[in-house]
């Protein structure tokens, strides 16, 4: 549903940005009014996906926004991982992870990291660990730092992702919605679960 909605607004976006530098007086005023509709568009998006996000928050009792996605995308990355860098820091702090218990997890993955800092699926694991304790500015630092190390499309839209999420509950929509638009256009099947609620478990 959100996948082809998000495809038409920015096939409507396209048109109107070839249109708009040669457009006469009242078509421009036209232009202007659809583009304030897919303004009005977005941010009524935002404003309902962050409402769902705050209740489900509050019914999982953790963070306040959806790691659950994230988490799970996670979990389908590191089952097509074969760089059989697994060493007993990746399996211990792996573990860690799954038990919910970041801070010990955060502590293996950070001691891997200054060992083997190309070890992007640990880096990812880094990342989700401090994003999953709420320590977004740390989780931020981390995805940002992944964006340029990888080519990995799957790997990329987790990051651009998570970075969406942290951005929309430090209330920077704008920047919020940039990150989530960059993550549709690196990997479209990525992007939906996050803003469907059907596809949301715990």
């Amino acid at each position: 549903m959100f996948k082809h909605l998000f495809s038409t607004m920015n096939e409507v976006l396209e048109e109107i940005e070839k249109e708009y530098p040669e457009a006469a007086e009242g078509k421009r005023a036209e232009l202007d009014e659809q583009l304030q509709v897919l303004k009005t568009m977005s941010d009524e998006f935002i404003e309902s996906w962050l409402l769902f996000e705050e209740k489900l928050g509050k019914f999982y009792g953790g963070a306040p926004i959806s790691t659950q996605t994230l988490h799970q995308e996670l979990m389908d990355l590191e089952a097509s991982d074969v760089s059989g860098k697994k060493t007993e820091e990746f399996l211990r702090g792996q573990g860690y992870y799954k038990l919910a218990m970041y801070d010990q997890a955060i502590q293996e993955f950070e001691v891997l990291m200054a060992r083997k800092p190309d070890f992007l699926l640990a880096r990812v694991y880094l990342a989700m660990g401090y994003l999953r304790k709420g320590d977004f500015k740390e989780a931020h630092r981390h995805f940002q730092f992944l964006l340029p190390l990888t080519s990995d499309t799957k790997v990329k839209a987790i990051s651009y992702n998570a970075m969406g999420c942290i951005q929309a509950q430090n209330q920077n929509m704008e920047k919020a919605f940039e990150y989530f638009e960059k993550a549709l256009h690196t990997d479209p099947s990525l992007i939906e679960p996050l803003h469907h609620p059907d596809e949301f478990h715990g």
